[in-house]
């Protein structure tokens, strides 16, 4: 399967201009790492990082409130405290879900991206044989 995959890609760069070609390149599937530098970069970069920032904080109070869990014996600061590792471990995961949608979100862009310039492409192609 994958031979056939690199032959239609091969295919799409013949069609395509020098230009177009190297900017198809910079659409190719990204790792883990670019992807998680790629919800830093764009407009909505900022929120990520203050959200990364608060997520930082949030963890700090998470392991407070564990510390506290266990040095507590009474049962109604038991209670209070496992509220607060739920609540944190609820923000957490939360941010998280946000970060793994942004990046979601920017490797189907970048599939729609190539979509539209291989329809460029054949677009150009077809009405050349018109």
């Amino acid at each position: 399967m994958n031979t056939n995959k690199e032959d239609i890609d091969k295919l799409i760069k013949d069609t395509l201009t020098q230009e177009e070609a190297k900017f198809y390149d910079g659409l190719e599937e990204q790792g883990l790492w670019d992807m998680v530098v790629g919800i830093f970069q764009g407009k909505l970069g900022w929120i990520v990082a203050i959200m990364n920032i608060v997520n930082l904080i949030v963890f700090g109070v998470l392991i407070y409130c564990f510390i506290q869990f266990f040095t507590v014996v009474e049962t109604n600061e038991l209670i209070k405290w496992g509220l607060g590792i739920v609540i944190c471990m609820v923000f957490n995961v939360m941010i998280k879900l946000y970060a793994w949608m942004q990046m979601d979100k920017n490797a189907i862009l970048r599939e729609m991206k190539r979509l539209e310039l291989q329809v460029s492409s054949l677009s150009g192609k077809i009405n050349e044989h018109n």
